[in-house]
């Protein structure tokens, strides 16, 4: 499969921009590849990168010869799981980019689930915003994402969904803490604690505070969910994440969650997807069958 490699070392120039970073990273000489490239032009019959003093661009011909490379490569890796499962291996890679409410809990836990079906599997996980992570899929840096809120693409096709709903954390003894659901106006002048805005939760609550006239007193902004925890404990403000984020049992000693009333917010969607018409590879396949398994008993659980 030596074809491979020159496709390989093509899609490495356009995701550097530079022949000379890209054989830095191959391992070959700048002269080989640009020379590799040039017998490939000649031979189409059309420019596929844009020579600049400073590193390349694909043309349009070369964008068409990067997505063709792409869908090879995916191909390939797919045929090379395939073929190891029948040898019994169980061995691949699931490439997964997740929103970071389902970094701490949910997607460690699944993974060590789905581990111990198939111990051979490894995994390559990016935490991203939601805009981020379809990025990556589209750019066939990852194979599935699992966000919250994405933006829609018609290149997206979503898998399976599961209704989420945003609530509040906040310590034990804290004024707000004793009543069952907060609306967000009970929360105006107390310090809070808010992701960046680039995360899905955070529009939500910006889209709804600019029709409602709501001021919050914002005391701390942060892109670790993780941190957000700490400030709720170490400094008693009040923070904001999904249900699924968020689950009461797996919250620090002395944090509780409370649910944001769905008149002030509706909830939105986590969405487990893959790129429209890409064959998946086997372990990323196997891996999406067991999250949609878990996210439907999920949904079928929040509607009964």
């Amino acid at each position: 499969m030596r074809h491979l490699r020159f496709l390989r070392y093509m899609d490495e120039v356009a995701r550097t921009g530079s022949i000379r970073g890209a054989a830095a990273r191959l391992n070959v000489t700048p002269s080989a590849l640009n020379r590799r490239i040039m017998d490939l032009e000649e031979e189409l019959g059309l420019k596929l990168l844009e020579r600049r003093a400073r590193g390349v661009s694909l043309t349009a011909a070369g964008e068409v010869f990067v997505s063709y490379i792409r869908e090879q490569l995916n191909d390939a890796d797919r045929m090379r799981s395939q073929l190891e499962d029948l040898r019994g291996l169980r061995r691949g890679t699931v490439r997964i980019a997740c929103s970071q409410a389902l970094a701490h809990d949910f997607l460690p836990q699944q993974i060590a689930a789905f581990r111990l079906r198939y111990p051979l599997m490894t995994f390559e996980v990016m935490v991203a915003d939601h805009e981020h992570a379809i990025t990556l899929l589209v750019d066939y840096e990852v194979d599935l994402v699992l966000v919250f809120r994405p933006a829609f693409i018609g290149r997206l096709r979503p898998l399976m969904t599961l209704p989420q709903r945003l609530v509040a954390l906040m310590p034990a003894d804290h004024p707000l803490a004793r009543k069952p659901k907060l609306r967000l106006a009970d929360c105006t002048g107390y310090p809070l604690a808010l992701s960046e805005l680039s995360t899905g939760g955070r529009q939500m609550i910006e889209e709804r505070l600019s029709r409602s006239g709501l001021r919050f007193s914002v005391a701390a902004e942060a892109n670790s969910f993780e941190l957000l925890r700490g400030l709720v404990v170490h400094c008693g403000m009040i923070s904001f994440q999904i249900e699924i984020g968020a689950e009461p049992e797996a919250m620090p000693p002395g944090v509780v969650v409370r649910p944001v009333d769905e008149r002030d917010l509706a909830g939105a969607d986590l969405v487990l997807g893959q790129l429209r018409g890409r064959n998946l590879p086997l372990a990323g396949a196997q891996f999406a069958e067991h999250l949609s398994g878990v996210l439907r008993q999920r949904a079928e659980a929040l509607a009964s």
